[in-house]
């Protein structure tokens, strides 16, 4: 019996089939769709199902992997007559049981002709980027960092928030009111194009906005996580001779 084969026969009562060994878990199928914790794992449940095998199986693989796991998989696969192909998503459990979401793929044109069918099936939009092995995983993670990122500034935000009095409700009914959402692609864009000479927002008063919360945060005895982090890097920027222009400047050395 392999380890944690026990979560999946708990799964029986939901309909799911178990199995002691992942090699029989594959025997006689054409398509395997896995969804793991990382490279080594993925690397680890594949060799096992490797027995089971049937000629010409094709994997589609949805973990959250490294840029480079997910090309040497290809190859080494590809090499072994097996088309293994990084699928990874942008779906959580209600996703998956409305096939709703968001999947990206990218590969060989033919490989990807081949599992659109297949895998339209699965989500709300299969994100097609092109022919580079691993530009989709590269993408994920990249999704990724900004969710990471976005989820750290509304922890601040909320506790910023709640030790100046001002409560949950109240914040919601801000972002309600005033959608900075709405502003992200144009910011992109903006920065995308490297022209800070044109402030909507300056570098120096920015800084001392930052400066402000950190003095409100500090008499209210919040941490904040991202803030300081920011006002270092608008420090940064600032000794270089950047104050006046526009604060996304800081991002400049990134495009």
């Amino acid at each position: 019996m392999e380890p944690h084969s026990a979560k999946a026969k708990a799964l029986e009562k939901d309909g799911v089939k178990s199995f002691d060994k992942v090699s029989e878990a594959v025997k006689g199928v054409q398509v395997i769709h896995l969804t793991l914790k990382d490279d080594a794992t993925v690397d680890e449940v594949l060799q096992k199902a490797s027995n089971g095998f049937s000629p010409g199986v094709t994997i589609y693989d949805h973990t959250t992997t490294s840029v480079e796991g997910a090309q040497k998989r290809t190859k080494d696969w590809k090499a072994k007559g097996i088309t293994c192909l990084h699928a990874p998503i942008f779906m959580g459990p209600p996703n998956a049981l409305e096939s709703t979401g968001f999947m990206l793929i990218s590969s060989d044109p033919a490989v990807l002709e081949s599992a659109k069918p297949e895998l339209s099936k699965m989500t709300g939009r299969l994100v097609d980027l092109g022919a580079e092995t691993g530009k989709a995983t590269g993408m994920k993670l990249t999704g990724n960092l900004f969710l990471l990122s976005l989820t750290a500034g509304i922890s601040d935000t909320l506790a910023f928030s709640k030790g100046l009095g001002i409560s949950s409700a109240e914040l919601l009914q801000l972002f309600a009111d005033w959608n900075p959402a709405a502003a992200m692609p144009a910011r992109l864009k903006k920065i995308s194009s490297g022209k800070f000479d044109q402030p909507s927002w300056e570098l120096d008063m920015a800084r001392k906005d930052a400066g402000l919360m950190l003095e409100e945060a500090k008499k209210a005895g919040v941490h904040l996580a991202v803030i300081p982090a920011i006002a270092e890097e608008m420090d940064r920027w600032i000794e270089k001779g950047y104050g006046q222009r526009d604060w996304s400047v800081i991002a400049k050395d990134n495009i």
